[in-house]
């Protein structure tokens, strides 16, 4: 059977949200490709029945190993138009998400080629996101969220996992762009700050931001250690 553009675009869509969602909602999937409930249902049914994707009434639907296949070209195009949009044409990273949903759909496979030569033939879209290579394959990224790494480590900016344009220009300000080196100096408790050392300046970011910011870990810390609980007669616990 043969793979539709927009097969490929849904299948590219779903790909990105199992990655945080063990089975994707069909509400969740509509709301990202911006179709009716009927068209989102037309098209999961049609993949199903190809075998790109399994679907459980209730819970949502996954993409098999052949439906991550068919997903990689439309990922490696839609992240390489990001790269082409951001370092060539100059444009600001937080709209790259949104302008290459448009811009790529006249987009052939000879202007991939040339802007990926273009754009310095990159292995990540401006957001840190792994762009699979012309043959589908996908390169493995060891990172983790930032909220879940202890105060003490050494980290690397690995991937900034948001489209919300807000976000994406703060993090700029700040200077948390993927590749950059921090030392995640505290962590407060309870779902606190974070306070970053960094080159000019510190920096305290909440806790929803670091669900965002993906980093690498090259050196671990022991994490907030809290001192012994002192009783009211002075001795520690």
């Amino acid at each position: 059977m043969t793979v539709s553009p927009a097969m490929r675009r849904y299948a590219a869509e779903i790909y990105r949200l199992q990655q945080d969602h063990d089975l994707v909602p069909l509400a969740l999937l509509s709301a990202h490709i911006n179709a009716s409930a009927q068209a989102i249902a037309t098209m999961v049914k049609r993949l199903s029945k190809s075998g790109y994707l399994t679907y459980e009434p209730y819970r949502g639907i996954r993409l098999t190993r052949t439906g991550e296949r068919i997903a990689m070209p439309a990922l490696r195009r839609h992240r390489l138009t990001e790269a082409f949009l951001v370092k060539v044409m100059k444009y600001d990273w937080a709209s790259a998400h949104e302008l290459a949903d448009v811009f790529e759909k006249g987009v052939n496979d000879e202007l991939e080629d040339r802007m990926f030569e273009l754009a310095g033939q990159p292995t990540r879209c401006p957001h840190g996101e792994p762009i699979p290579s012309k043959e589908g394959v996908m390169p493995t990224v060891e990172d983790e969220p930032l909220s879940n790494v202890p105060s003490g480590s050494d980290c690397m900016v690995s991937r900034v996992r948001t489209h919300d344009m807000d976000k994406l220009r703060y993090i700029a300000e700040i200077g948390l762009v993927p590749e950059t080196p921090f030392h995640l100096l505290s962590c407060a408790p309870f779902k606190g700050p974070l306070r970053l050392e960094m080159k000019p300046h510190d920096h305290i970011i909440g806790y929803e931001l670091s669900e965002s910011i993906w980093v690498e870990v090259t050196k671990k810390g022991e994490g907030n250690k809290l001192p012994p609980l002192k009783t009211a007669y002075g001795k520690s616990n």
